[in-house]
């Protein structure tokens, strides 16, 4: 008998999900309240991607007062939490760091590098491996002056790890806000100038027949017009290329009635290896939570498509059974 599932695949809040697999075994960390001990960063645990346990939170804080979008990568046997931190109101002033453990549940500690120091505010950072075992930071910045069909805003850049807290320092960009359904808000006072400011962000790598696409979220995550793009590249560096459409969101929007937001994602693979699933948040039509949901990645002559973001019963992650 098919095994279903159906999203959202965890009940509480868990905003800007990242995945990762290790030794058969799924984490999930995100964005969301402290724990009752004070640590920071809700993480659970699964064998199937459907049925998660909470483990707790996983960061010792640093001493600020938000914490965002978490990813956590694997290397030589450490697990390095990359994410932002910051103290002033909206998230102003967030800046990436990274944090270190032994284990995936953590507890993660602080390294006390900031990884982009000569940004004002810094998040949304997805490390990637290549192939060849070289380390890649995509990360998310402002621009302040529009280029070309580039508005002002939030944007996705990209730089090689020269080790797992150090930063090449060579940024370069992978994609900047670039059309109406990009729009955060509308005159946003920020940086002492009042703007409409448009946001593309939540960079995620798959690589499919030599290709590199960077997928991201663009919009006001809290409203209909966030969704999931990509744009392509034949190296981790770029240049990136926009494909063909993109006055929507290509891979995921709302669905009305139904599905408010769904952004953010991160990929994995099913238990068995087999299959692709992108993980990513979702608000219910009240807007109560930000919540974890799930669904297959596919290719399609060359371009990924979703049935996603799903409400109703799907078949469940390939266990090989």
């Amino acid at each position: 008998m098919q095994r279903t599932y159906q999203n959202p695949v965890y009940p509480d809040a868990m905003a800007d999900p990242f995945v990762l697999k290790h030794e058969g075994v799924y984490y999930a960390y995100g964005t969301g309240p402290a724990g009752v001990d004070g640590r920071q960063v809700p993480v659970l645990r699964s064998t199937d991607l459907v049925a998660w346990t909470p483990l707790g939170h996983a960061l010792e804080p640093n001493g600020d007062a938000h914490y965002w979008a978490p990813e956590v990568a694997c290397d030589e046997g450490r697990f390095y939490m990359y994410y932002s931190s910051g103290s002033a109101p909206e998230g102003t002033d967030q800046r990436l760091r990274v944090a270190l453990a032994d284990h995936p549940a953590g507890p993660f500690v602080d390294s006390g590098a900031v990884l982009a120091p000569g940004q004002p505010f810094s998040i949304d950072a997805h490390p990637f491996r290549d192939r060849d075992g070289q380390w890649y930071l995509y990360y998310c910045i402002d621009f302040l002056d529009p280029e070309g069909d580039h508005r002002v805003g939030t944007g996705i850049v990209v730089d090689r790890l020269l080790d797992m807290r150090t930063l090449a320092g060579d940024p370069r960009l992978v994609v900047r806000p670039h059309h109406d359904w990009h729009l955060f808000r509308k005159d946003r006072h920020i940086y002492d100038a009042v703007r409409d400011w448009h946001t593309v962000e939540g960079a995620a790598m798959q690589v499919h027949d030599g290709a590199f696409y960077c997928f991201y979220s663009g919009g006001a995550w809290e409203r209909e017009n966030y969704g999931i793009s990509y744009v392509t590249a034949d190296h981790p560096l770029g240049p990136y290329r926009r494909p063909a459409g993109g006055d929507e969101a290509l891979l995921m929007r709302s669905r009305p009635g139904a599905v408010v937001g769904p952004g953010h994602n991160s990929f994995t693979s099913s238990p068995d290896g087999s299959e692709t699933w992108i993980v990513y948040h979702a608000w219910d039509v009240a807007q109560t939570a930000r919540r974890m949901c799930i669904d297959r990645l596919q290719w399609e002559g060359g371009r990924p498509v979703t049935a996603g973001p799903s409400f109703g019963p799907q078949a469940a992650p390939s266990d090989g059974r």
